[in-house]
């Protein structure tokens, strides 16, 4: 059976969706993902350092001027737009159907394109706060700041995004496992499943249906019922398509 058509049957069947999404699917809106040839974490970071170093916490802290520099040039898309991944998922949620997301992703494109229960488990670049006061900054004003973007009591602000060595927030973690554990279908897009512990939240599904949407095998390929190695954009206009 032709796989768009397996996975058009599994949607349309489905009541409550969940979906799993990692940098994958943002690609094509213009963000680089983190683990490819041309990813982040394999681009000279112009430091002499690690990109996974720079975006740690002590290295916020130590050398914050380094890591906005970084940060700035490298992780903040402020033109990204949704794509048709996006799109189509939100959609579904705007024609009666119960949807979730849970996404690695921090550039708050599901929820720019209509989805409304989206749990950020890596946090967002949309969101900023001062350290010393709270203050909420929104990314414009951090891409426009010269250096380290300070608040108006003097405090420094930092992204509401989780760095290494921090932990993830409990309530949006909770809420991502309950989503995946009530879901009848859950597809997984655009990850490669290592980055730990969000990978291991997979493992809460309990329902009818898992679909992996990625360019390359997952770990968790043998547990599908659907695997489809392409890019989502492309799957999702066959799907309409269909």
């Amino acid at each position: 059976m032709d796989k768009i058509y397996e996975l058009k049957k599994i949607i349309d069947g489905s009541n409550n969706i969940c979906v799993f999404t990692g940098a994958g699917i943002s690609v094509p809106s213009g963000i680089p993902d983190f683990r490819s040839a041309d990813g982040l974490y394999n681009q000279e970071s112009g430091f002499n350092i690690r990109p996974e170093e720079i975006i740690s916490h002590s290295f916020f802290i130590q050398n914050t001027d380094l890591f906005y520099k970084f940060y700035k040039s490298k992780m903040v898309y402020p033109n990204a737009r949704p794509n048709a991944a996006h799109k189509y998922f939100a959609s579904l949620e705007k024609n009666g159907k119960e949807v979730s997301v849970v996404t690695q992703n921090i550039d708050g494109l599901h929820t720019a394109a209509g989805s409304s229960n989206v749990y950020e488990i890596h946090g967002s670049v949309l969101r900023n706060y001062c350290q010393k006061c709270g203050k909420f900054y929104g990314v414009k004003y951090i891409t426009n700041a010269n250096g380290v973007p300070t608040c108006s009591c003097g405090g420094i602000i930092k992204p509401d995004v989780v760095l290494y060595e921090e932990p993830l927030d409990d309530e949006c973690v909770n809420g991502a496992v309950n989503a995946i554990a009530k879901a009848d279908t859950l597809i997984i897009i655009g990850t490669s499943l290592v980055v730990y512990p969000a990978a291991s939240y997979v493992r809460y599904f309990k329902g009818e249906h898992l679909v992996i949407i990625n360019l390359e095998p997952t770990q968790m390929d043998r547990m599908a019922e659907l695997a489809i190695y392409e890019d989502v954009e492309s799957v999702v206009n066959k799907l309409k398509g269909n």
